[in-house]
């Protein structure tokens, strides 16, 4: 019998479902009780697969997780180039969701860890810390056009707090990871390498939990830090990454910047690709990728790498 897939095309306020493969469709609320009821009848071996959408799959994630239900969280762009690649170019709530069902089904998609009360917690945190980091960098631009001296002491005043927010919320950060027992097990091994600043070690712990459980390709994937060939005939194009995780490729990329100064095998490889005229964008974007596989091999092994 073929294995039940369920599409799931998100909102704020509805979740559209497609089953295959007796091809149900229908809507819900977005909300707790509407998806559990929903999960409820779906068999064992069930994957749930959909878009990676920031804020709409919260309730949905924390069902799944509850009921043990595998699922896959998928890049918007893969989900709608498969849709064209398939002939499909309308695009609704109801033909996602198709859609979704449709990838997997016919791809081998990448599971997606479930995540532990704490690494929730600490996802929590650290999308409050970005808000709050976002809306002070926008309050110190604003002072450079502030006009009166009462307007500048408005906005100096309201980047203090802040900073005081943005302090308070790394303390909560750093005593989660502290007092969880993996996340801090992790923390030991990772803090140590030259680059992983404490913000670049949250986001690592609260953003990447698949981090030490697959290979370096898939997990370099991931991140979207995998360089995908561009060529047609006789011609060929520059490498390029897209999708992925951006906050842990961002994450990765500033620990680059350091981690190339201080390891010398990621040293080496840097010089090596500026000496073959690679641009410095992707001299760094080579060592934040081998900084992962390092990364993701100390989490496997659960023993530090010699740098």
């Amino acid at each position: 019998m073929p294995r039940t897939l369920l599409g799931c095309d998100l909102a704020r306020g509805w979740i559209d479902l497609h089953r295959l493969p007796d091809n149900a469709a229908r809507r819900i609320d977005n909300a707790p009780q509407a998806i559990l009821e929903a999960l409820r009848d779906l068999p064992p071996d069930t994957l749930v697969v959909f878009e990676a959408t920031s804020g709409c799959d919260g309730h949905l994630l924390a069902a799944l997780e509850a009921r043990g239900i595998a699922f896959a969280r998928v890049n918007p762009r893969q989900a709608r180039e498969f849709a064209r690649a398939t002939g499909v170019l309308a695009k609704t709530d109801r033909v996602d969701a198709c859609v979704l069902a449709q990838m997997g089904a016919r791809l081998e998609l990448t599971l997606s860890a479930p995540r532990s009360p704490a690494r929730v917690r600490l996802g929590d945190l650290l999308r409050r810390r970005k808000q709050l980091v976002e809306m002070r960098k926008a309050e110190k631009i604003r002072r450079h056009d502030a006009g009166g001296r009462d307007i500048l002491a408005e906005i100096n005043a309201l980047i203090a707090i802040f900073d005081r927010r943005i302090d308070k919320l790394d303390r909560a950060i750093a005593a989660l990871i502290a007092t969880d027992p993996a996340l801090c097990a992790q923390a030991r091994l990772l803090r140590d390498v030259p680059g992983i600043g404490p913000t670049v070690l949250a986001v690592l712990l609260g953003e990447l939990p698949e981090l030490g459980r697959l290979d370096r390709r898939r997990i370099a994937s991931l991140a979207g830090l995998a360089p995908h060939a561009r060529e047609s005939g006789l011609w060929r194009g520059a490498r390029r990454i897209w999708g992925g995780r951006r906050r842990v490729r961002e994450a990765l990329y500033i620990a680059a910047l350091t981690a190339s100064r201080r390891i010398p095998a990621l040293a080496a490889l840097r010089k090596r690709m500026r000496d073959a005229g690679k641009a410095p964008k992707t001299a760094l974007i080579a060592v934040a990728r081998q900084l992962l596989v390092i990364l993701n091999a100390m989490i496997k092994t659960g023993k530090p790498i010699r740098l």
